[in-house]
């Protein structure tokens, strides 16, 4: 046997689009995504209700914030008043269930669709427009919005707020966290997917030619005003459906919860996590989630030696929100998809990782 013939070949070919678009690098991370999912679905078998809770959060929160990652991190867009989409879902399936009657398994998917019409609103003009104008666009669309929830008593229940109800499937009501996690998986899966597949399809690779470089992507053909409303209503549309999973999970939604905080949160998840990195959504939402957690137990911890601490939690809360985010744009910009890029790196190329 020659020399040429016994040796194999070292690194990472792609012959073909096929295989450069492929969802799954490898079969071992195809198999890794189906355990893990597995794993998920016997979670409400073992999993305390804490830990229910977080999780659901992480669904919902995850859902809407990559929506804001396909405009953001994607499209090269910014939006400052994602929270307005998310709480117009939260409200819309609520009138939809209570108004009209409809059924809350499609009132969620209805309310992401009349969110993604407002996103389309908010598009038009800011679609033909960029950097600060943007931002000053979509931050004045955020309490365009809110104004909206304030006065719109026949929508929102104004100041009363609007109850919503639990979703109910053939006879069978998903009110416990048990059974309502599923409901939130199953959209996790399917919007998680339906976004993996977008990316690979000229659809998506026209968003990120809009990000990369606007007039290399003019001079191909892209219509970057289309794609840049498109991406804004896609935007709303998962925003929409976080927010009705939300909004049905706690049973009761309000004006206030929905304001530019929540919209800063959402940026700080896809900074965190990587822009344009999709699994990096859902570590930067899991980080997002749990640091003020983490920040309670730490406020707990040392209260004994200071007890002023436990007066100042809600503040510590919001103020570990804002470090984290500029922690990490010094030290991590790119996210933690990123590190976790250069760990798999480091691993499957050692001893040689230089």
């Amino acid at each position: 046997m020659s020399l040429g013939s016994s040796m194999r070949p070292c690194g990472d070919f792609r012959t073909s689009y096929a295989s450069d678009m492929t969802i799954f690098a490898t079969p071992v991370t195809r198999y890794l995504a189906l355990a893990l999912i597995g794993l998920l679905l016997l979670v409400p078998l073992f999993g305390s209700p804490y830990m229910l809770n977080l999780l659901i959060q992480i669904g919902y929160y995850g859902i809407a914030a990559l929506g804001l990652n396909l405009v953001v991190g994607f499209t090269g867009q910014i939006s400052l008043g994602h929270s307005a989409f998310f709480g117009f879902g939260a409200f819309a399936s609520a009138w939809l269930n209570n108004s009209l009657g409809v059924p809350v398994f499609f009132a969620i998917p209805l309310a992401g669709i009349m969110a993604m019409l407002v996103g389309i609103l908010v598009g038009i003009p800011a679609g033909r427009i960029k950097g600060l104008y943007l931002a000053i666009a979509t931050l004045a669309s955020q309490f365009i919005i809110e104004d909206f929830f304030a006065r719109a008593n026949w929508f929102t229940g104004g100041s009363s707020g609007a109850m919503a109800e639990y979703i109910t499937v053939f006879g069978f009501t998903f009110d416990t966290d048990q059974s309502y996690f599923y409901v939130v998986l199953f959209y996790v899966v399917l919007m998680f997917t339906f976004t993996s597949n977008l990316i690979r399809s000229r659809d998506g690779r026209a968003l990120v030619a809009v990000r990369d470089h606007y007039l290399s992507a003019e001079i191909m053909g892209i219509n970057l005003t289309w794609y840049r409303v498109m991406s804004f209503g896609l935007s709303a549309l998962y925003a929409g459906i976080g927010g009705a999973l939300f909004g049905h999970y706690l049973g009761f939604v309000s004006v206030e919860g929905f304001t530019i905080i929540l919209s800063i949160q959402f940026l700080a998840m896809i900074i965190i996590g990587g822009l344009g990195s999709i699994y990096g959504t859902i570590l930067g939402t899991t980080f997002m989630v749990l640091l003020p957690e983490v920040m309670e137990w730490g406020v707990h911890l040392f209260s004994g030696a200071m007890p002023e601490l436990i007066q100042s939690l809600a503040y510590i809360k919001e103020m570990s929100i804002g470090l984290a985010i500029i922690l990490f744009l010094i030290f991590e910009p790119e996210g933690l998809a990123h590190r976790w890029k250069r760990i798999k790196a480091y691993w499957k190329l050692y001893p040689f990782s230089y």
